[in-house]
């Protein structure tokens, strides 16, 4: 996106990429179908130090910009539920859309390019071979030397694009925050995000039957609350909602879970009780939950008696485990499977309105190196596209 902004701006783009594939985290996300943004875009929907940074580049390229985008290329999408927009086919349509824009703007793109060594030129290092002939528009100033196992290169501006340490099997490593610190920049301690969230090896043994069950239920943590499905695995807990609250979590702090957000579960409890005193806990439970997790519940609450024989203090345990199921998390699963990074580039550091490093003219930094985390649902694509498009008009 940066260098599609970029090269509309007339400036002549060089993407180097060690990846041997354009565009591979785009298409393995989404599960193949890419969920390239959210109807509803806000600056809450992100985590930062600076809770301002994001909201200029956000308001200068939209949702509806790349809609609109998508829309041009007549890529089919549909809305998944609370605003997610995925391809009805494959993230492969946007990723060649954007390979499209590339070359409509004579974008060049190098793949399997290493790059050993970032530098700074000074003027009277520039060789003549880059210095403009008579006649011609004077060459811009060369600030960088770019190093690679191929060749090297010189350059006016360097953008640094190259994401957090998530999912490093397809190329996630810590270069983009090497480069930041060569130049003087602060990073913001990073750790796993939107990554599912491992339990004690006692809980795990409990749970043997859980792994695969699915329910909605509200997850709290940090004063932050997130209502959708949370997966059962053997590790622990997963699903949407706990992908979202594990970007506010962190260790020692307990999470939360109401397993029945939907419904009054005293008023619930005590009606069954006098309407149907003879049923055992367990098969109420059943009602709302799969056979495995109401046994576990009732295991968990240390009755499953008939209705009629529940009382007080036990009538107060069951709802509090079901509203207020508390769990205590010992790591998140790990960047292997998280879906982005929390930390990174202190954007103090940065400017909101160009992305340019205050710290050394001529070097940009976007996307998810920076300190920008966004919530599970389109939210770090687009932050990808509005921070690349503004990147790109000043580089």
């Amino acid at each position: 996106m940066c260098a599609i902004s970029a090269a509309k701006q007339g400036r002549k783009v060089l993407i180097l990429d060690h990846a041997n594939k354009v565009g591979k985290k785009i298409l393995m996300s989404g599960g193949g179908r890419c969920n390239f943004t959210n109807y509803s875009i806000e600056p809450e929907n992100y985590l930062c130090q600076n809770t301002h940074f994001c909201k200029s580049a956000l308001s200068r390229y939209t949702q509806w910009d790349f809609i609109g985008l998508v829309d041009e290329y007549q890529i089919d999408y549909y809305d998944k539920g609370q605003g997610q927009l995925f391809c009805r086919k494959s993230s492969k349509d946007i990723r060649d859309m954007l390979v499209a824009e590339c070359q409509k703007y004579k974008v060049r793109v190098q793949l399997k390019t290493k790059i050993n060594r970032v530098e700074t030129v000074s003027q009277n290092r520039v060789t003549s071979d880059v210095d403009s002939a008579e006649g011609q528009e004077p060459m811009p100033p060369m600030r960088f030397h770019i190093s690679t196992d191929n060749e090297d290169f010189l350059c006016e501006s360097l953008v640094i694009a190259t994401g957090g340490l998530s999912i490093p099997t397809m190329g996630a490593t810590d270069f983009g925050y090497k480069v930041a610190q060569q130049f003087g920049h602060s990073i913001i301690q990073t750790r796993p995000a939107l990554s599912p969230l491992i339990l004690n090896k006692k809980w795990q043994d409990k749970a043997q039957n859980l792994p695969g069950n699915s329910l909605k239920a509200r997850v709290s943590c940090a004063d932050q609350s997130f209502t959708d499905h949370i997966l059962f695995t053997h590790k622990g807990l997963s699903g949407p909602a706990i992908l979202q609250i594990s970007s506010y979590w962190t260790k020692g702090v307990p999470i939360k879970i109401d397993l029945l957000p939907d419904i009054n579960v005293l008023e619930w409890i005590e009606n069954s009780k006098l309407s149907r005193k003879e049923i055992q806990l367990k098969t109420l439970l059943s009602q709302q939950f799969s056979q495995s997790v109401s046994e576990f519940l009732c295991n968990e609450i240390g009755f499953n008696q008939k209705l009629k024989h529940l009382e007080q203090a036990e009538l107060q345990k069951v709802v509090q485990l079901l509203t207020e199921w508390t769990i205590y998390p010992v790591e998140y699963e790990g960047y292997r499977v998280a879906e982005v990074t929390y930390g990174g580039v202190d954007t103090d550091e940065v400017s909101s309105k160009s992305f340019e490093s205050a710290n050394q003219p001529g070097l940009y930094l976007i996307g998810e190196v920076l300190d920008v985390t966004g919530h599970l649902g389109g939210y770090n694509f687009q932050w990808a596209w509005a921070s690349g498009h503004a990147a790109g008009k000043y580089v």
